[in-house]
């Protein structure tokens, strides 16, 4: 059974950074997908990044060049690095995976999902 246990959320000013961790469980092999998504109050859930099998990375356009995913695959470990924060970064941030590699991150339906870490950025 695969779970997904993430950390590293939390409070901070605009401007500044955090990094989110994910640790995946249960799984015997290396080959899947994972990602980040985010939900805010009151609007839908979205894809912020992703980071398939063969290390392909994709972003939402709303966080390009400033997020970074990465993953240790020995650790089956993600991360995102998450700099210049704005407040409408604040949100739930859920870490996902997958068997199969996204075919675009906005459509992407993970099968497994984190319980999530709140990120709150003040102005």
């Amino acid at each position: 059974q695969v779970q997904l246990m993430e950390s590293g959320g939390g409070s901070v000013q605009a401007g500044g950074s955090l990094r989110l961790s994910c640790t995946a469980s249960g799984y015997t092999y290396t080959f899947y997908s994972m990602g980040w998504f985010r939900q805010a109050p009151g609007k839908e859930r979205e894809g912020v990044a992703s980071i398939d099998n063969a290390g392909t990375t994709a972003y939402a356009s709303s966080v390009r060049g400033r997020f970074t995913v990465s993953r240790d695959k020995a650790k089956h470990t993600l991360y995102l690095q998450m700099n210049s924060l704005k407040p409408e970064d604040t949100a739930m941030y859920y870490c996902a995976s997958d068997d199969l590699d996204p075919v675009a991150l906005a459509r992407w339906v993970p099968g497994h999902w984190g319980q999530g870490t709140q990120v709150t950025v003040s102005s």
